[in-house]
């Protein structure tokens, strides 16, 4: 009987839990715009890219639990509006001339993304019986896995197109993204 709502579900979380994985794996395309006015050497950028990786894994396990603590729409919403924190610090600090401890800390930030792969699977799980949750959970995943090659394509996109000094602009473009996914989860 509640095939209607758990499939509309499923689609709105993939929709977040795809710009939650765009915007835990951005370094590695953040990374790309950094020439040598950053003063950032190749382990530097090593480490910037996989701190988030690292961050997202740790916070997996709170977020396993907040479904069921605080409400799968609740926490669908919160999760996807937590990601304008390191977007918007992202935007705010991506120049040269930042210290890499601030690049550190932002960077870091990001790994919230990786926490809304557990808190999604969890909260689609309780949707769907037995027979269809392979199916369901599999959509899930693979769609927010599809973030990473689409926020890459779109670092490469804007680097053919208007050159590596407007970083800002990849992650501007998820600004409107973030909000919209916020609005779904709370709206459907």
């Amino acid at each position: 009987t509640g095939k209607r709502v758990a499939n509309r579900n499923l689609w709105f979380s993939i929709f977040s839990q795809h710009i939650g994985f765009s915007l835990w794996t951005v370094w590695s395309v953040l990374v790309l715009f950094m020439g040598p006015a950053y003063h950032i050497d190749p382990a530097g950028k090593f480490l910037l890219v996989s701190l988030p990786s690292l961050i997202g894994a740790l916070i997996r396990i709170p977020y396993t639990m907040a479904p069921a603590r605080f409400g799968g729409r609740n926490w669908t919403i919160v999760s996807a509006l937590l990601l304008l924190i390191p977007t918007a610090l992202a935007i705010a600090v991506m120049h040269p001339g930042t210290s890499f401890t601030t690049f550190l800390i932002v960077a870091a930030l990001g790994g919230l993304g990786g926490g809304n792969f557990a808190s999604s699977m969890v909260n689609i799980n309780a949707f769907f019986p037995e027979g269809r949750k392979g199916w369901a959970l599999g959509l899930n995943a693979g769609g927010g896995n599809i973030g990473v090659p689409v926020v890459q394509l779109l670092g490469l996109a804007v680097i053919a197109t208007v050159g590596a000094g407007y970083p800002r602009l990849v992650l501007a473009i998820y600004v409107p993204l973030i909000l919209f996914a916020g609005y779904c989860a709370a709206r459907y």
